[in-house]
């Protein structure tokens, strides 16, 4: 906390009027960064039922341009210091799983580009369990991965299962 409060040109005794912890700075911290990354999904998400493909790809880059800020000795310090943050961090990104990319499968299956033999709550549990099961500090470390690496990796795998032939002759 000295060093932020000398980085922010203020006492520590001034952020912690704001923040009473380390805790809920990283927190707030945290809630920002949703938040951001929400409202840069939210100007994506619209177009996806003209342009499937386009929007899927503008999804996965902000989501890869998101995650590369993130170091895994950050999200393993978390996990092991302010489990409770961790927990708020797996909830987020649970929730925009389901909303973003729910939304999106629906669509790309009526599109014909998503197989609709399996339902999208089915495609979200599977991506939300590959998500839980790599994106933790030990199994990217295990595996080389970074977060960003990680998620695009699970994306790509997913998605290869999933696409129809049509879509695939559109990619």
């Amino acid at each position: 906390m000295d060093d932020l409060a000398g980085e922010l040109g203020m006492s520590k005794k001034t952020l912690y009027a704001h923040f009473p912890s380390k805790t809920a700075l990283l927190e707030a911290v945290f809630l920002d960064k949703f938040h951001s990354v929400e409202d840069d999904l939210d100007q994506i998400i619209p177009g996806c039922s003209s342009d499937f493909l386009a929007t899927l790809h503008q999804l996965l880059a902000c989501m890869q341009r998101h995650t590369q800020e993130i170091q895994p000795p950050f999200v393993r310090d978390v996990q092991r210091e302010a489990p409770e943050i961790f927990r708020l961090v797996e909830t987020r990104r649970r929730a925009m799983i389901h909303r973003y990319f729910g939304r999106l499968f629906g669509e790309g299956q009526r599109a014909g580009i998503i197989r609709q033999d399996i339902s999208t709550e089915l495609l979200i549990e599977i991506l939300l369990a590959a998500v839980q099961a790599i994106m933790n500090p030990e199994k990217l470390a295990q595996l080389g991965l970074t977060p960003a690496t990680g998620f695009s990796a699970i994306i790509a795998v997913i998605l290869d299962g999933v696409i129809t032939e049509t879509g695939r002759s559109k990619l």
